[in-house]
């Protein structure tokens, strides 16, 4: 039921087929010039949800279709880049990618640094207990659930902390291996946190994306660099402020002020790693920071560097 490898994989062929065993079918390519993997996995299968730790301790950049199955990635250490529908996304430690089943997704880049705690769902039963949580057969998963969650606060750090305390049976394969209706309760109460999480009224019929917030959402993407005001953002959506932080935070994960920081820190990251000509300043202000020191510090919380260490080290993130 739960299970851990036998032996290391000695190369990347097999360290591909041992995760795809577990998870999913997926292309690996190696980024890193690493020779051989250094594979980190243990799973903990609770039925139609399975929980594990999985790191590949080298560059890596992975194709996948996530076929009958949810995959929500959440970073332990380092940072995971996708590529998602309003475009690039970096999670890293208190944040995590969301990736919808049978929909062709790309890991653009998973760092040598980062392991994850990943939550799979069967797409199926997921969708029979969104329906049995939330009472109603006009919303899916596949609506609901957001493409990053935010685990810091509230319902995100609550069931956080229930997968990472479910997560310490890892290293005891046979804990809940005889009893099905372990396996179950448990999977349920996997499944309700998140749901709840992504529905903050607590059950109440949720409805796709509104069209004001992702009228905001586009925005912001199409021109990051603007000097928004979060006045700028309501008058767009034709709301209060209260209201677009409200509904940011329920079909986004974050403030739209957030939102915006991590559009404006992963295109200047995508510049630092390029044009190492430019300088940091002239970074910062081609994506809207106010100084680049600001910037500086910004970067070096959601990366773990400085953004002259990249620049330094010809566009590799250290």
């Amino acid at each position: 039921m739960a299970g851990r490898m036998r032996a290391a994989p000695r190369d990347w062929g097999q360290a591909s087929r041992v995760v795809a065993q577990a998870y999913f079918p997926h292309e690996l390519r190696p980024v890193g010039g690493a020779h051989e993997p250094r594979l980190t996995l243990r799973t903990l299968d609770l039925g139609p949800v399975l929980i594990g730790h999985v790191g590949w301790g080298a560059d890596v950049a992975i194709e996948c279709d996530y076929p009958s199955a949810y995959e929500v990635n959440m970073p332990i250490t380092g940072h995971l880049e996708s590529r998602g529908r309003f475009g690039d996304l970096t999670s890293v430690v208190g944040q995590g990618t969301v990736f919808r089943a049978d929909t062709p997704s790309l890991i653009s880049h998973w760092d040598a640094t980062c392991t994850v705690l990943g939550v799979k769902f069967d797409s199926d039963w997921l969708e029979v207990e969104t329906e049995r949580i939330l009472g109603t057969d006009r919303v899916n998963a596949r609506a609901l659930l957001p493409e990053q969650l935010s685990l810091e606060h509230g319902r995100g750090r609550a069931w956080h902390h229930l997968i990472t305390s479910l997560a310490t049976n890892l290293h005891d394969p046979d804990l809940f291996a005889d009893s099905e209706l372990v396996r179950r309760q448990l999977a349920g109460a996997v499944a309700a946190g998140l749901l709840e999480m992504c529905s903050p009224d607590g059950g109440v019929t949720a409805a796709a994306q509104p069209r004001t917030i992702r009228r905001v959402v586009e925005a912001l993407h199409d021109d990051p660099a603007r000097a928004w005001t979060a006045a700028d953002m309501a008058a767009l959506a034709g709301t209060s402020v209260r209201r677009l932080q409200e509904g940011f935070q329920r079909w986004v994960g974050s403030p739209p002020s957030q939102y915006l920081l991590d559009i404006r820190l992963q295109r200047a990251h995508a510049d630092l790693q390029t044009n190492p000509a430019l300088s940091v300043a002239d970074v910062a202000a081609a994506w809207g920071f106010s100084s680049a020191s600001r910037f500086a510090a910004a970067h070096r919380r959601r990366y773990g560097t400085a953004p002259s260490a990249v620049l330094r080290h010809g566009g590799r993130t250290i």
